[in-house]
């Protein structure tokens, strides 16, 4: 199976890393920064789940000429139309392409450019960060995957990815409805990011204050009512693994989101997460107070960063 991992950052970097390792025959499509960096120093991993060095195999947009088994995208969601236009000439007639990004709407963006057929379903829960000495980064040993054909003309194709990643360590799963796994991550992530973007706080802070628990609840509860009324309820057990996670008050993790603009950096995925939710809850004729003062939050510090872009330049 030839695998095209677009990108060699925190997550395509991570996983590609952990398929070859599994003997899998994978090619990274990287920019020129990113494939000088790969030729000097080859592909660097740490985790506790095992380190990873190693040459590996790139290819840049303009030299992409042949078709894939399976293409594998990580990017940002604001990131998928360029990264669309670098990967289409990989995609052929029995291509599937697994995102594992955040929300549903890049799937409808993704569904309309190369048919609903041609897209499996991916969740990945991990910590990961690309650090500037090229390092990939495993935050902890948490490491699931979670994948499934939405129609049955990516069955093989996913099953075959499902065998190949299922060497390596960690939770590996193929799920008969993803689609309810991608919103049960959905739910979660949006959650904990419009909580921990708009206070600013790690889990653990924001439970700490007077009335951070309430807060939390409330966020769940929104963002789970979007899902129910898009015909994919949570189940008991899978909204309470959600409250378990965003109401640990022992808890220190944050949205990469929340990290992303401690960090000032100039876009974050705020539609995607967030402001997809509102405008499916606008379409329902649903108030989600708490989302829409976090979208709003959201709103002005990419506005913020824009102008003060622009005015740099």
């Amino acid at each position: 199976m030839k695998i095209l991992v677009v990108g060699a950052g925190a997550i395509g970097g991570y996983y590609g890393a952990r398929l070859l390792d599994a003997g899998a025959d994978i090619t990274f499509l990287v920019r020129p920064g990113r494939a000088a960096m790969l030729s000097a120093l080859g592909l660097k991993v740490r985790s506790a789940l095992g380190d990873f060095d190693a040459p590996v195999h790139t290819v840049q947009r303009d030299m992409l000429k042949q078709e894939y088994d399976l293409v594998l995208l990580s990017c940002k969601a604001f990131d998928l139309d360029a990264a669309i236009a670098d990967f289409a000439p990989a995609v052929g007639s029995q291509t599937v392409v697994l995102p594992f990004l955040n929300g549903l709407s890049v799937y409808d963006h993704l569904d309309a450019r190369f048919g609903r057929e041609r897209i499996a379903g991916g969740v990945s829960y991990i910590a990961t960060t690309l650090g500037a000495d090229g390092v990939i980064r495993h935050d902890g040993t948490n490491d699931v995957v979670q994948v499934g054909a939405r129609v049955p003309a990516a069955l093989q194709a996913v099953q075959r990815f499902h065998e190949l990643i299922s060497r390596s360590a960690g939770v590996r799963s193929m799920l008969p409805d993803i689609e309810q796994a991608l919103w049960n991550k959905w739910v979660m992530l949006a959650a904990g990011a419009l909580m921990t973007c708009l206070m600013r706080g790690t889990v653990g802070e924001i439970l700490a204050s007077q009335d951070g628990m309430h807060l939390m609840n409330q966020a769940i509860d929104e963002c789970s009512t979007i899902s129910a009324t898009e015909d994919h309820p949570l189940s008991a057990d899978d909204l309470g693994r959600i409250r378990a996670r965003l109401l640990d008050p022992q808890s220190t993790w944050a949205a990469s989101m929340m990290r992303d603009i401690a960090s000032s950096a100039p876009r974050v995925e705020a539609d995607a997460i967030v402001g997809d939710l509102l405008v499916r809850a606008m379409r329902h004729r649903i108030d989600l107070p708490l989302a829409r003062v976090a979208y709003c939050h959201l709103q002005v510090y990419q506005r913020r960063r824009h102008a003060g872009a622009a005015a740099a330049r």
